[in-house]
This record gives C-alpha cells, structure tokens and sequence, in this order.
C-alpha cells in the first residue's frame, strides 16, 4: 500500500508519531462514554486529535525507565533477579496463554495498561509491601485490566491431574491439595515444572510473614490481641494436617517415597505453600462448574486495598460475538486511576487481624477492623451458685430456662463477638438481652416469646450495654501496654526503626486495637447517657450480672470452642483448628 507525502504528513500530525503504526492509536475499548467524549466538546479535528493523543501509545521502554527512576524496579543494576522473573512470567504468559501484556498495539490487542513493580511501598507506613502493578497510563473506570485463562491457574483439578488421583481423592480439601502441587512444582520438577516461570515470582516465607509463621519473640508483642489464639490454633492445624497426609507413619512420604520424597515433602516447605495459599489464592464463583480455589498467575501481584470494590473473577472466554468455551480469570477497573498510580483490588472485607494472620500486612484505618471480645455471663443455675459459693451471688430463677434455650439455638454462655469501631453486632445484643431477663421482663411469658432484636425494657437495656462495657474493658485490661506507651514508641522513628518487620507490625496492629476498643468504650457510655439508662433506679434486683462478669466464668466453663476469627475463616474454606 503506498501514501502519498500528505497523507503521511496528516498521519503524524494526528498521531503524534508512527510508533506501531495505526492500531497503537486506540488502546481503549470503544465504550459509551468513549463515544459520548469524543463526539462532545469543539467536535470536528480538534476533539478527535484530543481523543487520539490521550490514547496514543508512550514510548517503548519509556515507562519501565519511569519505573527504575522512583525506585519501583528493585535495586539498581541490570542484574536484579526479580526483574528477570517478571521478564519470564510475562514471556510465558504469551506463549502458553495469549496473554497479550505488551506495551505496544498489535493488530486487534491494545496496549496492556498495567506493568510490574518489584517494590511497593505502603502509602501510610512505608512499609515494604513486595511485588504490584501499576497504572502504564490513565486508565478509565470499567477498563478491562486482564485476562487469565484458567489452564494457567493452579486448582484443586490441577493438583489431582499432577500430583495423581489415586492420592487426592476428589473430596480433599483445596488447600491441602494445591499445596502438594507447590510443592512438587518448586522443589520437586524445578525448571522443567510447566509453571516454573510463575513458581519464579512467588516470594519465600519470610518475605510474606504471616504470624503463623511468626517465632514466640515477635509473637510477644502480639500480648494481649486475639489474633494470638488463631494463630497458635492455625500453627496446630497445620502441622496436624502435615502428619496426616504426609509426614506421619501413614502419609505420603513414607507410602509413596518415589513420587514424595521426603527431602522435598518437608514442613518447612509445607509452610512456604500454605503461605502462598492464604496470601495469595482467589476464589472464582462464577465458574461453569461452581467455584474453585485458585493461585491466578499475575492477578497474585496486585495487592490490596479495602476501599477497593474491584474483585477478580471468572467468565467464559471469548468475544461478545464468538465464545471460545474455555474459562478465563477477568478484572475490571472499579475506578479511574492516574498513570504510575498502584492498582488495587479488595482481598474481601478483612479485619486486621485476619490480613495480620494470613497476610502478612495490616491496614491502617481499616473500615472493616474489628476486635473479638469474649463475652461470659453465666447462667446462675443453683448448682452454679453452690459451687462458686459466694453468698452475694444469687440464684437466678431464669437461669435453666437460659441454659435451655441458648442449647436449642447453638449457643454457648461463653462466646466470642467481633467489635468494630462504629458498631457491634446485633447477634452480641440478642444474647446479652436473654442472658440479662429477669422475671420482671418476662411476666411470666416463656423466653422463646420474645424477640431479641429489639430492646426488652429499660433496665434490660441498661445492663446489656453495661456489660458490653465490661467486656471491652476486660479485654483492654489484657494488653501489657498501654495505648499511649504504644503510639510514642511509634512515634520514635529512630528507636521503632531498630525492631524487626514483624515487631512493627505487631505494635501498630496492637495499638489499632486498643484504639478501637476505647473508642467502643466512650460510645457506649454515651448511649447509655443519651437513651437515660444510667439512673440509678434501673439497677437490677434480680437477673443476670448487673452487667459485671463473674469471677470463675471462664474456669467453669472451660475454653470457648472457637473464636469469631476462627468463625470466619471456617468460612472461607481454611482448615482451621475449631477445637
């Protein structure tokens, strides 16, 4: 095809230049709002030039120079390894999945608008936060920002096709079986493994960090938070399932040691594959077949926010007019983001300490941070009151009818609650509005009657939120420093500087909970002000505790059988310990 002089001349003077020629000129996708933008405005030359430079294609190379500058490609030299791991990751990525990831256009793909950082930074503590993706140029809401076909991902139906389905039963559990595919895939077939170039970027143990991976001298700076007890109940679950499948007399290794050997199959790695796991698998729900557990090459790097409404999942692949029939792993951008700006999506609403526990990282202001509180109002039974033998602890005449009707709804007298900053759960007021009944409240009406969701009467009320107090409280009393102890050591940046990833971690997270927990104190004080629930005339003759727990409630009645974190990553799918 030949142009003449002038229609070369216009080209350049459109496109700006003739890098990649035309199809470098249009890498958005023609939306609505495309359209709108470009036929609104002066209209006419003008806003199409407008359109075209906005669009048009940098520099080859220009960004990742961009890049190295600020520092987001590792540490200088041409040697870094983690860039050659990107450079491998994206090569196999074409090769093997036609995942188009170029900077450049080519007939039909428009430029991939994300490039790899090895080196983020926490915007708040600048902190480290690893590998992430960021902005090429701006990007619109909606823009699809990948592709993944799903033969790339590592799945439960992966790992039994690698690892064998005469060991993997189809009814294992996700976790357990793609963490032997990490494991044989890594340590075992190495560089001849297919997903080498993935297996590549994936960081060690100690570059993620979560506190089940934690030793006892960082975990004593964890004093007093719950996440504590989920983590020694996870590190037990762990290493109880390691015996289980692999390292006990009937495991693996010992019944299969050609296909499992043991220098390979050993717990340390198994804790490196459950730490990929926990920080990095994404469950797909809108799967041909229901969802899957799934380690998604690429998509892993993006890191996380929680005010980002941005989700991966999956689709049938293809185009609006042709279906390919296989699955792919997509994403679209929940918002507009500036170029070199890090993109975010949301790993789900976490707390602190689950992002703590199976992350590695915390956030600071947190939307979704919650405390658990345990809650232990016994039902004073007269065998109760016999034993504890305390003559100012009366019997309640409600108490076998509480016992009674928290049996018949599964619940136990000793319980664990998450409490946020702004709220508490409603099910935390229904129980401590039935543990709180007196004959008073009842008039002779069976507890079943009532419903717990609304307020019972005023001296009801006024010993519920009392004992939500108590409760907060008790659990502010764990802590060995306080709040304030905890904010100047921070607040010494050469002295907080010298303690290790962990350590830091730990304090912000603990001084976060102690934050909330005095938040949630002065509020309900100041309901309890507002509503006029602190006359004295609404203390209790009888029912439960005046809101006060009783000394000996967590003896009596032994340890609570899980805890609200535990509750939740139950869930989720993980292999916890709810013992």
């Amino acid at each position: 095809m030949k142009f003449s002089f002038f229609a070369v001349a216009l080209l350049q003077l459109k496109c700006g230049s003739l890098h990649g020629f035309c199809p470098r000129l249009s890498p958005y996708p023609k939306t609505a709002n495309t359209l709108v933008s470009m036929a609104g405005g002066e209209g006419g030359d003008s806003e199409w030039v407008k359109a075209l430079l906005e669009s048009t294609g940098a520099v080859p190379g220009q960004f990742e120079k961009e890049m190295k500058m600020k520092g987001l490609l590792g540490n200088k030299g041409d040697s870094n390894p983690k860039l050659t791991a990107n450079a491998r990751l994206v090569q196999w990525l074409g090769e093997e999945g036609e995942v188009y990831l170029s900077e450049e256009s080519s007939w039909g793909e428009a430029p991939h608008p994300m490039a790899i950082s090895t080196e983020t930074k926490d915007e708040i503590t600048n902190e480290s936060s690893g590998r992430g993706l960021l902005a090429r140029r701006d990007i619109n809401e909606g823009t699809n920002l990948l592709k993944i076909p799903l033969k790339l991902c590592l799945t439960k139906s992966s790992a039994r096709k690698a690892v064998g389905k005469d060991v993997l039963p189809a009814e294992i559990n996700e976790y357990l079986a793609i963490a032997l595919q990490l494991i044989q895939e890594r340590y075992v077939l190495g560089e001849s493994s297919f997903w080498a170039s993935y297996i590549g970027v994936l960081p060690e143990t100690e570059e993620v960090n979560p506190t089940f991976t934690w030793s006892d001298d960082d975990l004593v700076f964890l004093e007093g938070s719950p996440v504590i007890a989920a983590t020694r109940s996870l590190q037990m679950k762990l290493k109880s399932e390691f015996e289980a499948l692999l390292g006990g007399e009937n495991g693996l290794v010992n019944k299969h040691p050609d296909r499992f050997p043991k220098e390979h199959f050993t717990y340390e790695n198994w804790i490196w594959a459950f730490t990929m796991l926990f920080s990095r698998a994404i469950r797909l729900r809108s799967l041909k077949e229901g969802e899957t557990l799934a380690m998604v090459p690429y998509a892993d790097l993006i890191n996380h926010s929680p005010f980002s409404q941005a989700y991966i999942d999956a689709r049938e692949g293809g185009d609006w007019l042709f279906s390919s029939g296989e699955e792919e792993v997509i994403l679209y951008a929940d918002r507009g983001y500036r170029r070199m700006e890090q993109i975010y999506i949301s790993y789900g609403p976490k707390s602190n300490a689950e992002l703590l526990l199976l992350y590695g990282f915390a956030v600071e202001r947190n939307p979704f941070n919650s405390v658990d509180i345990t809650v232990a109002i016994a039902p004073r039974t007269e065998s109760f009151v016999k034993e504890l033998n305390d003559d100012s602890v009366p019997v309640d005449p409600l108490a076998e009818e509480k016992v009674d009707f928290l049996e018949s709804v599964g619940r136990e007298s000793l319980v664990d609650f998450p409490c946020y900053a702004d709220r508490y759960p409603v099910e935390l007021l229904e129980f401590l509005r039935l543990m709180q009944m007196t004959p008073e409240d009842t008039r002779g009406k069976p507890l079943k009657d009532f419903d717990y969701s609304r307020t019972i009467s005023a001296a009801n009320e006024a010993a519920v939120l009392t004992s939500v107090i108590s409760a907060v409280k008790r659990q502010l009393s764990k802590y060995p420093n306080t709040e304030e102890e905890d904010a100047a050591l921070i607040k010494d940046k050469a002295t907080f500087r010298l303690l290790s990833y962990n350590q830091r971690m730990a304090i912000r997270h603990r001084r976060n909970e102690k934050r909330l927990l005095k938040r949630t104190i002065a509020a309900l004080e100041n309901q309890i002000v507002k509503q006029g629930l602190d006359d004295e005339n609404l203390a209790r003759a009888q029912g439960s505790t005046l809101g006060q727990l009783l000394p000996g409630d967590e003896r009596k009645y032994g340890m609570k059988q899980k805890t609200a974190l535990e509750d939740r990553l139950e869930k989720m799918g993980l292999p916890v310990d709810l013992r």
